[in-house]
């Protein structure tokens, strides 16, 4: 249906270069690799928020 080629990737790349320069691409790089990461970290805690109260209500029925 809807893909990225090859060459519409390295146009892309090619766009962003052009508007931000070759300085500012790593810290635009590690920015967005930090965000990921806080973004992965936060669904995970969610996710184990979630899970701990069935945990804890699935103890306390096994003690009644």
């Amino acid at each position: 249906m809807f893909g990225i080629g090859m060459p519409e990737l390295i146009i892309i790349l090619i766009i962003i270069l052009i508007i931000f320069g070759a300085g500012k691409l790593p810290q635009i790089g590690s920015g967005l690799g930090k965000g990921i990461k806080n973004f992965k970290k936060a669904t995970t805690e969610s996710q184990d928020e979630i899970a701990a109260p069935k945990e804890e209500e699935e103890t306390v029925e096994d003690k009644t």
